[in-house]
């Protein structure tokens, strides 16, 4: 009798749905990240954004929380090159490239000052980042980039809307269901 045996190859493309919770020093988020095609994903998320100030025109330090909606294309390049170093891929581990589209609705505020409104936004940031696996589900998330936002300010009683730069710093911990 003959036995053999093959290793099942690994899978070389990112998975084809995954859902994290996430938290980070600026709020909490839920997201997926829904596989388009081999590397490439689309990227949904909702969350609270969180946000702090204070100084001499404030009686207290003020706190805030206020819903973000987050869609963003993310490519993860370098899926391969993990594989062939023998380096995990789970729950969608590698560097990528993104392209970060946000909105800030000023829906509602949870806040310790009462009647609290914010100044809606759009943003779209190219960015860099990775996602590594700490254990089966837990995992960490850091990027980075710079590109465009638009403040709706007419919204809010101005006369004009206003464009600038915006930067984009993320670190994350992630629960992967």
């Amino acid at each position: 009798m003959i036995i053999a045996a093959q290793e099942k190859p690994r899978d070389q493309e990112v998975k084809n749905s995954i859902f994290n919770v996430q938290a980070g020093f600026a709020g909490i988020w839920l997201n997926n990240e829904a596989k388009i095609v081999n590397n490439l994903v689309l990227r949904s998320e909702v969350g609270l954004s969180a946000g702090l100030w204070g100084g001499d025109y404030y009686d207290n330090t003020g706190f805030l929380m206020t819903p973000l909606l987050h869609l963003e294309p993310r490519y993860y390049y370098n899926i391969n090159r993990r594989i062939s170093k023998q380096k995990s891929i789970n729950n969608n581990s590698g560097n990528f490239f993104s392209l970060k589209t946000t909105f800030h609705p000023n829906w509602f505020v949870i806040s310790n000052y009462d009647n609290l409104k914010i100044i809606s936004d759009f943003s779209v940031i190219p960015s860099y980042g990775f996602r590594r696996k700490i254990s089966q589900h837990l995992n960490y998330e850091f990027s980075a980039g710079l590109g465009y936002r638009h403040l709706y300010l007419k919204d809010s009683g101005y006369n004009s809307n206003k464009s600038e730069i915006a930067p984009d710093l993320t670190l994350r911990l992630g629960y992967t269901f």
